[in-house]
């Protein structure tokens, strides 16, 4: 595949990581929710922006629990999750007015996630003809939006929503959710 210069990715990479383990615990457990691209939380869940995005939007729903099986999860935290989820598509319809998405979990080593051991959702905003010649032709794909302006966006498509909580001094971290 091709490769698409992208200089603002730098700042990822080179982002203090505290110690070894889970991404998506370290994530869970940040006091940085923009940093590590964190949009919106709940009381069993939070929603982080991908950082190899297929689209402008791509994110994932993950439960708190580290688990890398599904079954593994309570009832309260399926529930929390599924909600969570929900609203992540009202948000994205409120940011950026998708024709459609594309869901998924990856479930187990040979689903080809890269992290199989702490499950989670990926959400993808999809548009009617997002798929041009690019990835066709050259095997290359364009994302048309730089992640700091999907988080924005995609931060006030959550802090529209009912049941959405903010700070209202400025804070730009992640919007705290609860289901209406």
């Amino acid at each position: 595949m091709e490769q698409v210069f992208a200089p603002w990715r730098i700042e990822w990479v080179r982002r203090e990581k505290e110690g070894e383990g889970c991404v998506f615990c370290r994530m869970r457990d940040t006091d940085d929710d923009r940093s590590e691209r964190i949009v919106a939380r709940s009381s069993r869940s939070f929603v982080v922006l991908n950082n190899s995005p297929y689209n402008p939007g791509h994110v994932m729903v993950v439960p708190h629990t580290h688990t890398g099986d599904y079954a593994a999860l309570d009832d309260e935290t399926l529930l929390d999750h599924a909600r969570l989820k929900r609203a992540t598509f009202e948000a994205l319809r409120a940011a950026f007015d998708p024709d459609g998405f594309n869901t998924g979990l990856n479930l187990g080593e040979g689903a080809g996630g890269s992290i199989d051991d702490h499950l989670h959702t990926h959400v993808v905003p999809r548009w009617r003809d997002d798929t041009n010649f690019m990835p066709v032709t050259s095997d290359t794909k364009v994302i048309v939006q730089a992640l700091e302006e999907s988080y924005d966006e995609l931060r006030e498509g959550f802090a529209s929503l009912d049941g959405a909580e903010t700070d209202g001094d400025g804070d730009d971290g992640a919007v705290r959710y609860r289901s209406p």
